[in-house]
């Protein structure tokens, strides 16, 4: 498994599990966090993870040939 794809991978992960708390954790009250705000910054942390990973794979491919 690649320095990419583990990115590629983890970035996703991250992006859908913010995108989750971000539309359904609305209702749910903690004293100092708001469930859908970590959302929104679990989703632009898994977009820049996407965007790394994107980012080495190309630049792993341009190395190779």
């Amino acid at each position: 498994m690649t320095n990419a794809y583990k990115q590629l991978l983890e970035g996703s992960v991250t992006l859908v599990v913010g995108l989750a708390l971000w539309l359904f954790a609305g209702d749910i009250e903690l004293p100092v966090v708001e469930l859908p705000k970590i959302g929104v910054v679990m989703m632009c942390w898994g977009g820049v993870q996407l965007l790394y990973g994107s980012y080495l794979g190309a630049a792993g491919q341009r190395s190779k040939g």
